[in-house]
């Protein structure tokens, strides 16, 4: 309680003056070791080589933050969700801190704008975005501890922005979807890697693509082959669902197949 309210009093002369302002409207609270919440802004890119020699940015930050973050929402979800079992819980926690969900959250609270980094990529900048957020986790559970860091998680990503309805309804593993809907129908899919270079930041980029029979179903990019498949699998279902004349094809190939009785294998991944 004395440390808390020693806290307080040293942040008085400090409320009302930037960065501390810039950082309340993104936590709903002022912070007390302002530079944690600074580095965790700071990308790679535009790393600050200290007096020691040692480079700082915000890699460290964001590592402890991916953990927090998981222990949070698993500690959430298991709370929210009383009966529902093991699989469920997972599959949740995966939609809520899935690369997507915490790019679009970092928008939503204004953290891009705070982000400093000389990366010139634009395909880069939308993934800094989670990273920095997750970053901002690991400054938080340093500065405030793990209370503060739920109820930052609770409150102000999932109750404001991502509300548990929608979570429930949203869908995260294409791939899955895909593979489930070729074993149901035995229509052969396979996965292509037909690209993999790093980017001015020497970030890893895979380019995957999805054939099913000899037709090129689907494509995606992304900073691993997981991501890139579920891409590709994403755009590959969009087809299969909305374009009726592409799923006309497919039940074409499917009749021909069966009348020559030659099958091919269900599932490919070709890397």
């Amino acid at each position: 309680m004395l440390k808390k309210l020693y806290r307080a009093i040293r942040l008085l002369p400090k409320r009302g003056k930037e960065p501390y302002v810039s950082f309340y409207k993104i936590l709903n609270f002022y912070p007390y070791n302002i530079t944690l919440y600074e580095q965790a802004v700071l990308h790679k890119s535009s790393s600050i080589k200290m007096k020691d020699g040692r480079w700082i940015n915000n890699e460290r930050l964001e590592f402890l933050g991916d953990a927090i973050l998981d222990a949070i929402v698993a500690d959430i979800v298991f709370k929210e969700f009383e009966y529902k079992k093991e699989g469920f819980l997972t599959n949740m926690r995966s939609k809520i801190v899935q690369r997507d969900t915490l790019n679009r959250l970092a928008l939503d609270l204004g953290l891009d704008k705070l982000i400093k980094t000389s990366a010139r990529t634009s395909t880069h900048k939308t993934h800094m975005y989670g990273n920095a957020l997750e970053a901002l986790i690991g400054a938080i559970y340093l500065d405030q501890g793990y209370r503060v860091a739920k109820r930052f998680v609770h409150e102000r990503l999932i109750t404001e922005f991502l509300k548990m309805e929608n979570v429930l309804q949203q869908e995260v593993n294409f791939k899955s979807k895909l593979i489930e809907w070729s074993q149901k129908n035995k229509i052969p899919v396979e996965f292509r890697l037909l690209d993999c270079y790093t980017d001015q930041d020497n970030n890893p980029i895979f380019t995957t693509s999805i054939y099913i029979y000899d037709m090129e179903s689907g494509s995606g990019q992304g900073f691993s082959k997981k991501e890139s498949h579920q891409k590709a699998a994403k755009e590959a279902l969009n087809k299969i669902y909305q374009d009726k004349d592409f799923f006309r094809e497919l039940l074409l190939k499917k009749e021909e197949e069966d009348e020559t009785g030659i099958k091919k294998n269900e599932i490919k991944e070709l890397e």
